[in-house]
């Protein structure tokens, strides 16, 4: 009975290590959310405070600016904003 619930143990583990792998982040050379920089000074004195500039960048897909958050386990982008929350966008084209 032991031997059956240490497979069982070992098979969960080792699907587990197989799938852990699959999620990727889109980081390609290709990809526009890897574009960083050329943040214009009128959008870098509109953010607020404890926000990382230096990993902003334009997000073509909604028109807004995003900026890297180095978390304790991961690194993710989050909406630029500004002192009152609202997020950094460039105007629309009607």
């Amino acid at each position: 009975m032991r031997v059956l619930m240490l497979k069982q143990k070992i098979m969960v583990a080792v699907a587990l290590s197989l799938t852990a792998g699959c999620a990727i982040q889109p980081t390609g050379p290709g990809d526009s959310a890897d574009r960083r920089g050329n943040v214009p000074e009128a959008v870098i004195a509109m953010a607020a405070p404890d926000q990382d500039v230096a990993t902003a960048r334009l997000v073509p897909e909604d028109g807004c600016y995003w900026y890297e958050h180095s978390g304790p386990v991961e690194t993710t982008l989050l909406p630029l904003r500004t002192a009152n929350g609202n997020p950094i966008c460039v105007a629309r084209e009607a």
